[in-house]
């Protein structure tokens, strides 16, 4: 059993799958990558969804804001320290980077700082050691820090119930299936949740989080603007080169052809065809 299959790399999951001899596989994930999701249009996995969310959740609003909208940003976010709620800040990178002009976790630091005086700002990212990111999950669990500035090592597997808000600078530097993953951070508790998607780039694509909640729906957009990776190779996104087929264009009708080939599977129908076929040459002789 393979949970949040979307972070393990091609390689990875074949070494888990060769552990055994033919062994079943389950692999679990909110937001299915595109190779993923590629292969149960080939009909090689059967898919499971589970829509109800747990008892007393609430859909996690999602807005996308850009830069020159900063100052409401700050305010709702005021409106949740006031509230004695928490909050995730994500910033792309974890350093001022010469070449770039992206947000760091420094820098949100800083502002964060200057813009929330009365409240504790903490910050966690790949390069601390285990025992730093232990301390200041720590503090962050216990309601000790009421703004962590993180980059994405927040990901996954980080459960904070009092936490309402995210607020990820650059959104468009992430992809659809992790921003999915990161908005996952909230709303794991009865209160409202919110998830604030800051850009000035992709609008377009950005706003299919603003519009959904449904991780599979995420993924087959996903899909559509990625491509379907190498199925037989390494790639996890990008186009397959077939002479007739295009996999984001005619994916309806790849699943319309599976649901039949299923059909015809299930029913005998292709072994019926052939011996009807077998009977018809044997009348001729």
């Amino acid at each position: 059993i393979t949970d949040e299959q979307h972070r393990f790399g091609v390689n990875q999951r074949g070494e888990l799958k060769n552990k055994g001899i033919t062994p079943d596989i389950l692999q679990m994930s909110a937001t299915p990558i595109p190779r993923t999701y590629a292969l149960t249009l080939y009909g090689d996995m059967d898919v499971s969804s589970i829509k109800a969310m747990p008892k007393g959740r609430k859909d996690i609003i999602t807005n996308l804001y850009k830069m020159s909208d900063i100052k409401d940003v700050l305010n709702n976010m005021y409106i949740e320290l006031k509230n004695n709620h928490q909050i995730y800040v994500i910033a792309p990178l974890i350093e001022d980077n010469m070449d770039s002009d992206l947000f760091n976790v420094n820098k949100l630091e800083e502002e964060m700082k200057k813009a929330f005086k009365n409240y504790s700002i903490g910050v966690l990212h790949g390069k601390m050691s285990s025992k730093e990111k232990e301390e200041v999950m720590h503090k962050y669990e216990n309601n000790e820090i009421n703004i962590l500035i993180s980059t994405t090592v927040i990901e996954v597997g980080v459960d904070v119930k009092n936490a309402t808000m995210i607020v990820i600078f650059d959104a468009y530097r992430f992809g659809l299936s992790a921003l999915h993953q990161l908005r996952g951070r909230v709303g794991r508790n009865d209160l409202q949740s919110y998830c604030v998607l800051i850009s000035d780039k992709e609008a377009t694509r950005l706003n299919i989080l603003v519009e959904t909640n449904d991780g599979y729906k995420i993924s087959e957009e996903d899909f559509k603007l990625r491509g379907s990776g190498d199925l037989l190779g390494l790639r996890q996104s990008g186009d397959m080169s077939f002479k007739l087929c295009d996999f984001k264009r005619d994916y309806n009708i790849l699943l319309k052809a599976k649901e039949e080939v299923e059909y015809s599977i299930k029913n005998n129908l292709i072994t019926q065809k052939i011996q009807t076929e077998f009977t018809k040459v044997d009348s001729l002789d």
